[in-house]
C-alpha cells in the first residue's frame, strides 16, 4: 500500500511516517518544512528512506501531479488556535483549503483518507459551561457526563472551524466521489519530537523549561493552574492509526473521538509538580488571570466508542510520556536549543 503522509516531517506526521515504515508500508511525506524543526524530522526520515514533497498544501497543481497513492492520511495543519486569532487567512488557506485540494488527489487516485481532526471542533461555550465553578480558583468540579456529547454549532475558534469545515468537506467528497474516509478527533497528542515551544503542546514546553530552569505562566481561569486536558502519547496515536488502516475495507466513513482519556488527564498545577520531581528544578511560575477568548478550562476525550469498534485504548500513562519527553529532550538538548527560545 502506498501512503502519503501531508505533514509528514512535523511531529506526529514524521512518527507516523516512520512507524508504518516499520510495519512495511511504502510510505512517503509532503511537508513544505516551513517549520525549522521540520528539518530535524527530515533527516530522521531520510534516514529510513522516507521520500518528502517539498510541496505547499495549498499547492493544487503540484499535489495533483504525484504519483499515485492508495491511502492518503492528512497530519498537516496550523496547529495554534490562538495563532488563528491574528492569522485567519493562513489558517483557512492550510488547514481547510489544504484538505480540499488532498481530497481532489484522493478523488483522482481513488483512495481513501485518514484525517486528524481536534476536538476543538467543540464549541467554546459549551466547553467553559462543563465547568460548575465559574470561579476557578479553586480545584476544577467537573460533571462527570460530558465526555458523552459536546456541541459543534457555536463558535470554536478559527482553528476550530478549519478543521470542522474540513471533516464537512471530507463526507461531502466521500458521498460525491465514494471515497472511504474516518475522522480521529483528537485531544493533546504528546510525546519524543515535539519541540517544547509555546505553540507545540503545552507537555513538552513545561518539561523543557523545568529542565533548563526558565520561568512559566498558568494563564486565565484565576491563573492557578487548575486547568485540564487528557493527553496521548504520540505511540499509542501510531498504534490506533495502524489498526484502523488494516480494517478499512470493512470499517470506515467515521467520526470518532480519541485520546488519552480519563486515566491519562492532568492539571497544570499537577504537571508542575511531576516536573519538579523528574527534572529535580523548581522554577517561577507566574499567575495571569486573563486569557484567550479561545482558552478552555477542561477537556477529556471519551475513548468509548473508539474501544467498542476497534478494541483499542492507550497503553502509556501520564507517567511514562512525560518521562519519555524528559529523556529524549535530555538526549538532544544541544540540538534543541537551536530550535527552541
Amino acid at each position: 500500500m502506498k501512503v502519503l503522509i501531508t505533514g509528514g516531517s512535523g511531529f506526529i506526521g514524521s512518527n507516523l511516517s516512520i512507524y508504518l515504515k516499520n510495519k512495511g508500508f511504502d510510505v512517503y511525506s509532503l511537508d513544505n518544512l516551513f517549520r525549522n524543526g521540520s528539518k530535524l524530522n527530515l533527516v530522521r526520515l531520510k534516514k529510513f528512506k522516507i521520500k518528502n514533497y517539498k510541496i505547499d498544501i495549498r499547492d493544487k497543481k503540484k499535489i495533483l501531479s504525484l504519483k499515485k497513492f492508495d491511502l492518503i492520511i492528512d497530519c498537516c495543519a496550523e496547529p495554534s488556535v490562538n495563532k488563528s486569532i491574528n492569522e485567519i487567512d493562513r489558517v483557512i488557506s492550510t488547514n481547510l483549503i489544504g484538505t480540499l485540494n488532498i481530497l481532489h488527489k484522493c478523488a483522482k487516485d481513488h483512495a481513501r483518507i485518514i484525517f486528524l481532526s481536534s476536538s476543538r471542533v467543540y464549541s467554546i461555550k459549551n466547553l467553559r459551561n462543563i465547568v460548575r465553578n465559574k470561579k476557578i480558583n479553586k480545584k476544577l468540579k467537573i460533571n462527570k457526563k460530558i465526555e458523552i456529547s459536546f456541541d459543534t454549532n457555536q463558535a470554536k475558534s478559527i482553528y476550530g472551524f478549519s478543521k470542522f469545515g474540513s471533516e464537512l468537506l471530507i463526507k461531502e467528497f466521500s458521498y460525491l466521489y465514494k471515497i472511504q474516509y474516518l475522522i480521529n478527533r483528537l485531544g493533546v497528542v504528546a510525546g519524543p519530537w515535539q519541540y517544547g515551544k509555546v505553540d507545540q503542546g503545552f507537555m513538552s514546553l513545561w518539561i523543557w523549561r523545568h529542565m533548563n530552569k526558565k520561568n512559566l505562566n498558568y494563564i486565565g481561569f484565576g491563573g492557578n493552574g487548575h486547568q485540564e486536558r487528557d493527553v496521548l502519547h504520540i505511540d499509542d496515536l501510531c498504534r490506533l492509526i495502524h489498526i484502523q488502516i488494516n480494517k478499512i475495507n470493512k470499517i470506515n466513513n467515521l467520526t470518532i473521538n480519541s485520546g488519552g482519556g480519563l486515566k491519562n488527564k492532568i492539571s497544570l498545577r499537577k504537571l508542575t509538580q511531576i516536573c519538579e520531581k523528574v527534572t529535580k528544578n523548581k522554577i517561577k511560575i507566574n499567575k495571569i488571570k486573563k486569557t484567550s477568548i479561545y482558552d478552555i478550562p477542561y477537556y477529556v476525550s471519551s475513548n468509548r466508542d473508539v474501544k467498542k469498534i476497534y478494541n483499542w485504548l492507550p497503553k502509556k500513562n501520564i507517567h511514562q510520556i512525560i518521562n519519555d519527553i524528559y529523556k529524549w529532550q535530555l538526549e538532544n538538548k544541544k540540538n534543541l536549543k537551536n530550535f527552541i527560545s
